[in-house]
């Protein structure tokens, strides 16, 4: 019968080295983990007070003004303004001689990238609900660029509408080359139950519907080189839960992004979306209630909303060839030192 032998320590003839070395190291790790834990336990710093400013300008902090809008919410009724003119960005002509349909252009992020549009050298065509006053705002920002800009109010959920818009923008400037879709619904909502099949409804009629019909009207006027940028959102990646609908809205934008650029890249024609986090325009305060707008964007690392002009300029490098000719199906992320993107 066998006998099954026992392993035991090895006892070769550098046995006294090896253990030696061992004990050695052992020792180390142990002064190691001493050290850590003396820079754990000792006194915390304390911490940065404050938001993160890391721009070239200080920007608004909370808490915010409570505050409280009516839909579709007017951006000159914000209490602070949104910053949206960009002082210390440079044009330096990667637009030149491009035509730009923005839809929510008249507020907020779509505000601040027609500035930025118009500063690159395009005309801009701005699509907007009803807020006339926040329409001519813009318009005034576009034209002190340099450059023309169209209004064209209506509503984007009506295909007819789109098709309209498209083509008044080609009557005015004779070409279209870059649709920016940013139109957007949004309302809070507790629980599942609490959505009506209305909300639902007109929650997907604005958000995706009408990135929809908008793609489709300018399709066939956008050539080689001419681009489609989406906005979508952190909550499109996340979700969210008090906003299922409008978030469902927002990965349904981000797919859609992605489906369409393969669909087009053949032609030459880019789709990229931009995915913000919290930004200030008068989309929330058009939502939730006044103390939830004075905390609005404390949550994410940089401890504030954005503000639209230090978003704007990822629709800029989107939307022009020099900077992203090679770029297609993205999901470009602002979301304030968040990674989850």
């Amino acid at each position: 019968m066998a006998v099954k032998k026992k392993a035991g320590r090895w006892t070769g003839s550098k046995k006294s080295d090896g253990a030696a070395a061992g004990r050695a190291k052992a020792e180390s790790d142990r002064s190691l983990q001493a050290k850590a834990e003396a820079q754990r336990y000792r006194k915390p710093q304390s911490k940065k007070e404050g938001a993160v400013q890391a721009g070239s300008r200080r920007y608004p902090e909370n808490p915010l003004p409570k505050q409280h809008l009516e839909k579709p919410g007017v951006e000159s009724e914000l209490n602070p303004r949104p910053e949206y003119k960009a002082p210390a960005y440079r044009g330096s002509g990667k637009l030149e001689g491009m035509v730009a349909l923005i839809t929510g252009g008249d507020s907020g992020i779509g505000r601040a990238v027609a500035v930025l549009y118009a500063r690159e050298g395009a005309e801009v065509a701005i699509v907007y609900l009803s807020e006339d006053q926040d329409a001519e705002e813009t318009r005034a920002a576009v034209e002190a660029e340099g450059q023309r800009a169209l209004l064209i109010p209506g509503d984007v959920t009506d295909p007819e509408f789109c098709r309209t818009a498209v083509d008044a923008t080609v009557q005015e400037f004779g070409r279209l080359d870059i649709l920016v879709n940013n139109a957007a619904f949004q309302e809070h909502a507790s629980s599942l139950e609490d959505i009506s099949e209305e909300q639902f409804d007109r929650t997907f009629k604005t958000n995706i519907y009408g990135y929809f019909h908008m793609a489709k009207a300018a399709l066939p006027h956008l050539n080689e080189g001419s681009c489609i940028v989406n906005s979508g959102s952190v909550t499109g990646i996340e979700g969210s839960k008090e906003l299922l609908d409008y978030s469902a809205t927002k990965g349904a934008i981000h797919a859609f992004t992605k489906s369409l650029a393969q669909n087009l890249v053949e032609k030459g024609i880019r789709v990229n979306c931009v995915a913000p986090g919290p930004v200030w325009t008068p989309l929330n305060p058009a939502d939730v209630d006044a103390e939830k707008v004075a905390k609005f964007g404390s949550d994410v690392p940089m401890k504030r909303p954005a503000q639209p002009e230090e978003v704007a300029p990822a629709y800029v490098f989107l939307a022009a060839p020099s900077c992203s000719s090679y770029i297609s199906g993205e999901i470009l992320p602002v979301l304030g030192g968040n990674t989850a993107g």
